[in-house]
């Protein structure tokens, strides 16, 4: 999860190329064209798969190299707009099964006329090598998140420690190559396997970061750019994730007061600080017997934190709350956990990457002193899922290589950028868009009011669907009156209905949500 606790020990900035790099860069090795083979799925029959070579450290091109796996829905109309890369985000998202889902979302005509392009970053699921530092670090039950005392901590620290360290014994050659920058320039090598001058994007949560340092070492190879739910550049890594975890703490209030709306069916109260002791009281209970053997505190935050991303879940999760605290029944919770909080070998890759791209980045505390101040600090005001956020980053304290410092992403020549951003998005809360906004000129901010998913283009809100098909079909944005800084409102979509979870009813059916909802798995 892009979350953490804390202060942030600063770090100076990176200064990129706000031009071409093409002068002063070394000479990049010529390429054969792709080889596309048919990969077709039931879902997407017209799918096809290649992979392309890209330096491991891109100031040295006749090095060793990496493998980035591709896919492609091929564009079918006589009108040809070049490739649109997409992203779901992570950092470690697999981006190979987005081609089809976009270009299903999309509406046909707009999609006739795209290549759209799905790839595997570096490191991560078919690109090579693909990382897994230390497989069933998730493995349940973990230890409470919370410290239980000095000897509680201590476990946990060593537990992150053997983390970045495991990373380091497998990957000290990789290592200093897995970052974002690194990635931004896999991007221009991907493009010039195209054949294409320029390239269309459309990147999700930490996607839009990756698009937007793209977009400022080359700007004019960028021809369309769509940023959904936007990672503030300002906060890159620490404070961003403090910022998380007081929106997360404040979106699982928002559930909780759902929750008590709907007591005619989950019976757990009228009033949302009632419902939420119940939560904190199932919590706890679950320290000393955790359900079905594998859901104690750790497990429960994982399994509901997905509700932050996307409110389309909260329906099973009540259930499965309402089943445990009313009828004893612990199953429902443990089927939830199997569904949204389990960690696969997926996962496990996902979050080595996760891990190794953030802390890579950015500067992060050394001093594990720092961590706990803050992370008590946080947890006192927000206590759903800081301490499991700041163990998640935890690794960071202890990564074996070295921090680079965040690059500067204001850009001033790059074509118009479209923005779309929820207002009460948790995992990129909404000042995040409304920095990169500032920070490239010329861009248009669409602001969902009142919604609180993440990832908000293709989850049923025609208004924000509509201006991304608009955008990519005719590279125009809307704008708003002179001084106004959001340029486009979309009201949000209703509220989920309630549904809940029976042994005779089966599960609830989960309505078509957030684009990210079914890429992100355990990356967060």
């Amino acid at each position: 999860m892009l979350i953490a606790a804390g202060a942030l020990v600063a770090g100076t900035v990176t200064v990129l190329p706000a031009a071409p790099a093409g002068a002063g860069e070394p000479a990049p090795r010529p390429f054969p064209p792709l080889i596309w083979t048919g990969c077709a799925t039931k879902a997407y029959p017209k799918l096809q798969c290649a992979t392309v070579k890209a330096p491991l450290n891109h100031d040295d091109p006749a090095g060793r190299t990496v493998t980035l796996a591709l896919t492609r829905i091929p564009h079918t109309a006589k009108t040809f707009q070049g490739p649109l890369l997409v992203n779901p985000g992570g950092p470690g998202g697999s981006g190979r099964g987005m081609a089809g889902y976009v270009a299903a979302s999309l509406p046909p005509k707009v999609a006739a006329e795209y290549d759209v392009i799905g790839f595997d970053p570096r490191g991560v699921g078919k690109s090579e090598p693909a990382l897994d530092c230390k497989p069933g670090h998730f493995a349940p039950v973990r230890p409470d998140s919370v410290p239980d005392g000095a000897e509680g901590e201590r476990l946990a620290v060593e537990r992150a420690q053997d983390f970045a360290a495991a990373c380091g014994k497998k990957y000290a050659d990789v290592l200093p190559y897995i970052d974002t920058v690194s990635t931004a320039r896999d991007l221009d090598v991907i493009r010039r396997a195209l054949g294409a001058q320029k390239i269309n994007y459309l990147g999700y949560s930490y996607g839009t970061y990756l698009g937007a340092v793209y977009a400022r070492l080359h700007p004019d190879r960028v021809r369309r750019m769509a940023l959904d739910s936007v990672v503030n550049p300002h906060g890159v890594w620490y404070e961003d994730n403090i910022a998380q975890d007081f929106a997360f703490d404040t979106r699982h209030k928002d559930f909780m007061a759902w929750v008590a709306r709907q007591d005619a069916v989950y019976k757990l109260g009228t009033d949302p600080a009632a419902v939420e002791a119940a939560w904190y009281r199932m919590r706890d209970a679950l320290r000393a017997k955790p359900a079905g053997g594998k859901v104690g505190p750790g497990e429960l935050e994982d399994t509901f934190l997905p509700g932050g991303y996307y409110n389309g879940y909260w329906p099973r999760l009540a259930g499965a709350f309402s089943a445990y605290v009313n009828d004893a029944d612990p199953a429902p919770l443990t089927e939830a956990y199997e569904r949204y909080g389990e960690a696969d070998a997926a996962a496990d890759n996902g979050y080595s990457v996760y891990t190794s791209v953030q802390c890579r980045d950015a500067a992060w505390p050394r001093d594990w002193s720092v961590w706990r101040k803050d992370s008590w600090d946080v947890h006192a005001k927000a206590p759903f899922s800081t301490w499991n956020n700041a163990w998640y980053n935890a690794p960071c304290a202890f990564w074996p290589v070295d921090s680079l410092t965040p690059p500067d992403v204001s850009n001033d020549q790059v074509p118009p950028v479209l923005i779309l951003q929820a207002t009460d998005d948790a995992a990129t809360p909404y000042e995040g868009g409304v920095a990169l906004h500032r920070l490239m000129r010329g861009s248009s901010l669409v602001v969902e009011e009142g919604g609180g998913n993440h990832g908000v283009t293709f989850g049923g809100n025609t208004c924000l669907d509509d201006h991304l098909a608009d955008y990519l079909a005719t590279g125009e944005v809307p704008r708003g009156q002179d001084g106004a800084e959001v340029d486009a409102v979309c009201a949000a979509l209703p509220e989920p209905k309630p549904a809940p979870l029976t042994r005779s009813a089966g599960a609830p059916a989960e309505p078509s949500g957030s684009v990210l909802h079914g890429f992100l798995g355990h990356v967060r």
